[in-house]
């Protein structure tokens, strides 16, 4: 059942163009190297200059047919180009090179799991296609008073647009597919997913209408570059729709934008549909054919694929989906905790430490999980420590501290060099308990007229008493024991 927000349902399907990590452009050999300067990286195919005749680019039809098999679809054993026609000044040809009525990726899903009346559910977006084209170039407009610069170092540069059905229904959905799709093109390599360098722009179209009635009119909302602005930006514009037909007026078919610093989306320009772009074969280019020794050639090579992963981590080592699926954002971060898993034989405790002190410390430092300054052996080492009694989860911190900041290589010399080891000691402990006991009178009798801070104060003392050395559960235990609790 879809959630209804002042009646209405939201209705969202999704355009991704995800630009592919090809060392050259899609139909020539320019570079695609991101930051060089203006038109230094345009070749006289990406100019458009007369007789220049594109070349298609194999690595890119490689990555389009990875994309595929990650996602389920059906690769087109043979597909065309086509012509989309348009005018815009950083477009030399007045046309860009796209797919349009056979694509090379057809079908296919991305599934993702969201948060739900404190529930997760599993939710399943269809895709329509994923078609290979060209990137147009860049208007310069801040650098030139009443003039703009055109950089056609982009123009040419191989995109694979992911194309859904409208399947989202909430804000919350989107962001979620978002992610996992950028999940899926870094993981298998396709593409660097720099959203700042405009690597993976994604486009939301918008409508809503109510339960039961036909789709709404929708609008797009262009060039989403940062899961937070997509967010808001779908948001504001859900707001927007309602309060126009609540008002009694028509929603106009248009493109927006979404500006970050007033939190709304403005009207760019009409939405054009594929008849507006005059579609049309072409002729400089033969069709696309890719054999099925190809596709099973590329399928021997992929990796295992995130979701796939996160589903062996649940039913090999137990984990909670939530667990399993943190756990296999990036590969790296998926091999370190097997590595730490198997080596110290408690995936769980892996699991919270590699979510927890680790992640810390890599966003603070802003390193990937390839740099981490505990290394699995180091994890597993540490882990074992506390597993057999030898430290408290507290000493374990700062064993982890001296590990991370290079104090010390070894788990035990750290223990030794810091008196961290617990007390197993149970006569010393016992002493120390009796001790307490008789010092503190008042929490005791609180304690018996049954209240359990007065019990927890205790605990805290014996563990001030014993410089935090006690073994916590053998201070329960044996309080609760001389105080008949």
């Amino acid at each position: 059942m879809s959630k209804l927000i002042q009646g209405y349902e939201v209705v969202i399907g999704f355009e991704t163009h995800a630009q592919l990590q090809t060392q050259s452009k899609i139909f020539s050999r320019a570079a695609t190297a991101f930051g060089a300067a203006p038109n230094t990286q345009a070749s006289a195919v990406d100019l458009a200059l007369p007789g220049a005749l594109p070349v298609m680019n194999r690595e890119a039809v490689q990555c389009a047919i990875k994309l595929g098999l990650a996602l389920g679809s059906h690769i087109a054993p043979r597909s065309i180009f086509a012509r989309k026609n348009y005018f815009y000044p950083d477009l030399p040809k007045g046309y860009q090179i796209s797919q349009f009525e056979i694509p090379v990726v057809q079908g296919g899903e991305v599934s993702f799991f969201v948060e739900e009346d404190k529930q997760t559910v599993r939710k399943v977006v269809r895709l329509v296609r994923a078609h290979l084209e060209e990137d147009a170039g860049k208007s310069l407009h801040e650098d030139y008073h009443g003039m703009s610069g055109i950089d056609l170092n982009r123009a040419g540069t191989p995109l694979l647009e992911i194309v859904t059905e409208p399947d989202m229904r909430s804000s919350e959905e989107a962001v979620a597919y978002a992610k996992e799709l950028h999940k899926i093109v870094t993981w298998i390599g396709v593409c660097d997913g720099n959203m700042q360098e405009g690597s993976f722009r994604c486009d939301a179209n918008v409508s809503v209408r109510k339960p039961g009635q036909p789709l709404g009119t929708r609008r797009e909302i262009k060039n989403l570059n940062s899961f937070r602005f997509m967010q808001q930006a779908i948001d504001y514009e859900i707001r927007w729709q309602i309060e126009q037909l609540e008002d009694g007026h028509k929603i106009q078919q248009a493109t927006v934008l979404f500006d970050p610093d007033t939190g709304e989306t403005r009207a760019m320009r009409s939405k054009e549909d594929s008849a507006d772009y005059r579609y049309f074969p072409d002729p400089d280019l033969p069709p696309l054919c890719i054999s099925e020794q190809w596709i099973e050639n590329t399928r021997a090579q992929m990796p295992e694929l995130p979701r796939r992963m996160a589903e062996r981590f649940v039913a090999d080592y137990g984990l909670p989906e939530y667990d399993a699926t943190t756990l296999t954002q990036t590969p790296a971060m998926g091999a370190y905790f097997e590595a730490a898993a198997n080596a110290s034989g408690q995936p769980k405790l892996a699991s919270n430490w590699v979510m927890g002190e680790i992640s810390k410390r890599l966003n603070a430092e802003e390193i990937g999980i390839e740099a981490a300054k505990v290394s699995t052996a180091q994890l597993a080492a540490l882990i074992g420590r506390i597993q057999d009694g030898t430290i408290s989860n507290a000493a374990a911190r700062q064993v982890f501290e001296a590990l991370w900041n290079g104090e010390a290589s070894e788990v035990d010399a750290v223990i030794e060099a810091k008196g961290l080891k617990q007390m197993n000691d149970t006569g010393a402990l016992e002493k120390i308990v009796d001790e307490v006991i008789a010092a503190n009178p008042d929490n005791v009798a609180q304690f018996k007229a049954g209240k359990d801070k007065a019990f927890n104060a205790l605990v805290g003392q014996v563990m001030k008493a014993s410089k935090g050395k006690a073994n916590p559960a053998q201070v329960n235990e044996l309080l609760r024991s001389k105080l008949g609790g």
